[in-house]
């Protein structure tokens, strides 16, 4: 009997140690499967929360570009404010700028016209003049254009005796044929200018050589007052000595009378005020 009792109880105890060793496995299984299910949210959640910290930073950058956009829209539309504010202004300096140059050329235009017409006055005068002159040794008497200014230079050797300033007859031949010249050229004035070479003076009744160079100039326009009645408001008479010479060898050369045949300021200006009055130049 008690080897039945213990039989049974010896049952009862295995069956009841199964029983528990399987729900132990059970919520051993279940356990794990729940840590796997936490251990999964926990790494989603982290990944949320990283992609929350990430988009959070795109919105401030963002925002911080909208603001800036927006600062800097409203700076691009102060600028085009200002920008039509200096193209008006631009078109309007434009337009003087280009009135300026057209005055400009306008004013170039006009004296090339009255340079022109100044040229060819002098050139009829060389003409004439070579037309009167043209049968005297060029050696002696020489003309020339030089900036606008007419020279008509001859040698001392045709005027004076050496150291002399009496004017000799053959001089008064050229000077007649001269005064010819200049007498029928009204809008010319013109100076005579002595020159001599640089050996001293030494004929005891003059100074020096400004004394000589004086007296021969002052010699010659007397002759074109009082002989061929040149009209004396037009002359200058000019002592030059021996300072400008033409010829480092040749001293003769430098022994020289020149007449300085200039245009008249007030009738050059003459000039360039018909320039401006011309049809062909105003269009």
């Amino acid at each position: 009997m008690n080897k039945i009792i213990l039989g049974c109880l010896g049952v009862t105890l295995l069956l009841s140690s199964c029983v528990s060793q399987k729900k132990y496995a059970d919520l051993e299984a279940k356990s794990k499967e729940t840590q796997d299910l936490l251990n999964s949210a926990t790494v989603k959640l982290n990944t949320c929360l990283e992609e929350k910290a990430s988009a959070s930073s795109r919105l401030k950058t963002l925002e911080d570009q909208n603001a800036f956009l927006k600062s800097n829209n409203q700076e691009l539309i102060n600028n085009m404010g200002n920008l039509t504010t200096l193209s008006s202004k631009g078109a309007q300096n434009l337009e003087k700028s280009l009135e300026s140059l057209q005055e400009k050329d306008l004013t170039i235009r006009k004296l090339n016209d009255a340079i022109t017409r100044r040229d060819s006055v002098n050139l009829s005068l060389v003409q004439s003049l070579k037309g009167v002159l043209g049968n005297l040794d060029d050696e002696d008497i020489q003309i020339s254009v030089e900036k606008g200014v007419v020279f008509v230079s001859i040698s001392d050797k045709l005027l004076f005796s050496s150291g002399s300033y009496n004017v000799t007859n053959r001089a008064k031949e050229v000077l007649g044929k001269v005064a010819k010249v200049v007498n029928n050229k009204p809008d010319f004035d013109f100076m005579v200018e002595g020159h001599t070479d640089d050996v001293p003076y030494n004929g005891g009744i003059l100074l020096d050589n400004w004394d000589l160079s004086a007296k021969r100039a002052t010699a010659i326009v007397r002759i074109l007052q009082n002989d061929y009645n040149v009209d004396p408001k037009r002359m200058t008479a000019a002592a030059r000595s021996s300072y400008v010479p033409v010829s480092t060898t040749d001293k003769a050369k430098n022994r020289r009378t020149r007449i300085v045949v200039l245009p008249k300021i007030d009738q050059f200006y003459e000039m360039i005020e018909e320039g401006m009055k011309d049809p062909a130049i105003n269009k």
